[in-house]
């Protein structure tokens, strides 16, 4: 089966280098297909649009960027798979997969590294995190186009209000695999299981889950507020994303073309941020008129709870590191 699963990342790689770039009248069109596991409805998905919209302008229509939502060119496992082999793919990532290449990038998914988006931004500037990043492309062969994109402040979802850590105590909560966020959230005294998030619903309705932890764009696309009563509003994670392609293909580009689409990525993830902070003050509103009820949670005290993560997943003193840089 394993044999078969690389057959198929292979041959999949190859359709896609043999399409990376063709040429237009003597000059040379390259293509590039943004995959993210985002349904087509997110506002991320929005700003992956107006970032190709605009590369598309500033390259006299010469690097062409396709966004394929929901999911369409697999796992994010696998198009990472694919990057690394060349293929003309970006991918929608976080801190939890970077960290299986460089594991100190996992810090930027840790519980209250950052009380808000221009912190984690400033995270993201500083000199430590550059090197980070020109490890992954030296070193892994990942290019980091931009790791500013920020979809909102993730929040406990549960059927039972959640005011302190004490009151997670024996809930399963559905997490992302990465380490980073499952030591995490068991730090603060969930149980964590580890699972898809379009298998989330199902799971809350069929009792396998006592709930989720998830940011307000991707709980209310998810329709959770059809199987959750609460929102705990905790607020434990930033969430940062990163796009990322393979260093490979990178470099098949002009000069010219890398600069611009790092560049407009960047200037792209910023002007989303905004956007989504809006909407995500419209989806709450949304959620409590179907029967949500947001319950604000003693944040001072699951903060104090999740500090013990630091410890056993050893980023403290990377954590005083990156406070002193951003001046915190």
């Amino acid at each position: 089966m394993k044999i078969r699963k690389i057959g198929l990342v292979c041959l999949a790689v190859a359709m896609l280098f043999c399409v990376s770039c063709r040429k237009s009248k003597g000059e040379k069109i390259y293509d590039l297909k943004m995959s993210t596991q985002l349904n087509e409805n997110n506002p991320m998905v929005e700003g992956f649009k107006e970032w190709a919209k605009v590369v598309e302008e500033r390259t006299n229509g010469k690097l062409k960027i396709t966004v394929y939502p929901s999911a369409q060119l697999g796992s994010d496992e696998d198009v990472i798979e694919q990057a690394l082999q060349g293929a003309n793919v970006a991918v929608l990532t976080d801190g939890g997969r970077m960290a299986n290449y460089v594991k100190d990038i996992g810090i930027i998914g840790m519980p209250y590294i950052a009380d808000n988006y221009d912190e984690l931004r400033k995270i993201t500037e500083t000199p430590t995190f550059a090197g980070w990043v020109n490890q992954l492309a030296e070193q892994d062969g990942i290019r980091v186009l931009s790791f500013n994109w920020y979809d909102g402040p993730r929040h406990f979802l549960t059927n039972k209000p959640v005011t302190k850590p004490s009151e997670l105590n024996g809930l399963r909560i559905r997490t992302p695999g990465a380490p980073v966020w499952a030591k995490s959230v068991e730090s603060m005294g969930a149980t964590p299981i580890a699972m898809g998030w379009n298998d989330s619903y199902n799971a809350i309705q069929s009792g396998t889950i006592d709930g989720a932890e998830a940011q307000h764009t991707a709980t209310f696309g998810a329709r959770l507020y059809e199987v959750v009563k609460y929102i705990d509003k905790t607020g434990h994670f930033q969430l940062a994303n990163g796009i990322i392609v393979g260093e490979k293909w990178f470099k098949t580009l002009p000069a010219e073309y890398q600069k611009i689409l790092s560049d407009e990525c960047k200037a792209a993830s910023y002007k989303n941020a905004a956007i989504i902070a809006q909407i995500a003050d419209d989806y709450e509103r949304q959620m409590v008129e179907k029967g949500m009820v947001v319950v604000e949670a003693d944040r001072a005290a699951f903060k104090q709870a999740a500090d013990k993560a630091y410890d056993t997943l050893g980023f403290r003193q990377l954590r005083d590191k990156i406070y002193q840089e951003i001046g915190k």
